[in-house]
């Protein structure tokens, strides 16, 4: 694990969207096509607003979400309407998009082709993650039931999440779709979720899902 810290939150929105844009551009250089796996929440805002903007070849791009809530596009709490509103515009509307969820009665409908799609990406170029207070990534959450299964190195690519603390049904990718990406970035602010991490660094993966992502991951903290 790698910490950059920074001196404030502008910094470092503008220092991992340009991070982001010379790892896509490197693996341009080697492929025909792309990945770059993103969260939602208020953390990556920023960040999606400088990394629209870089000159990439974007039409070879796949974006896809972390985890999704299955919610319908228009709903603040859609991961998918946060991308689309904050990051494929400017140059990046270019973009493909990949979503986990498709408005459906039942959130397992598509889930396997959405897991096949995401199986062909794989190892996934570049991946941004954030972290909750709770020690949870994407949508893995301490004790949530299929918590081992999702963590398990043969789990499916993608997986139904329904944590008992959270309002929604959500999709997430697995613990081996995340750390098998190729370059792996957490994004965190404050004091309090430094001393988060700290704590999950000592703990297993079943406790603090968060680590079962840190292998190689550059973390980038600031006030």
């Amino acid at each position: 694990m790698n910490l950059r810290e920074y001196a404030d939150r502008d910094m470092l929105a503008i220092d991992v969207a340009n991070m982001l844009a010379g790892e896509l551009e490197t693996a341009l250089l080697h492929h025909d096509t792309v990945s770059l796996a993103v969260p939602g929440g208020t953390t990556p805002g920023p960040i999606f607003d400088v990394l629209c903007a870089a000159d990439l070849e974007w039409d070879r791009v796949h974006v896809l979400p972390t985890d999704e809530r299955c919610v319908p596009l228009g709903n603040d709490r859609s991961n998918a309407r946060l991308i689309a509103e904050r990051l494929l515009v400017n140059r990046a509307a270019k973009a493909r998009f990949l979503p986990l969820y498709e408005p459906a009665d039942d959130p397992t409908d598509g889930l396997t082709v959405r897991g096949e799609r995401i199986t062909a990406l794989r190892p996934l170029s570049v991946l941004m993650l954030g972290m909750g207070s709770d020690m949870h990534t994407a949508s893995l959450f301490p004790g949530m039931p299929g918590l081992a299964a999702a963590l398990d190195a043969h789990a499916p690519a993608v997986t139904i999440a329904q944590p008992e603390t959270q309002p929604e049904t959500r999709v997430t990718l697995t613990a081996p779709v995340l750390n098998g990406a190729l370059s792996k970035h957490l994004v965190i602010f404050g004091p309090d979720k430094r001393a988060v991490l700290e704590r999950a660094m000592t703990l297993p993966p079943e406790e603090a899902p968060i680590a079962a992502v840190l292998d190689g991951i550059t973390v980038h903290w600031a006030e």
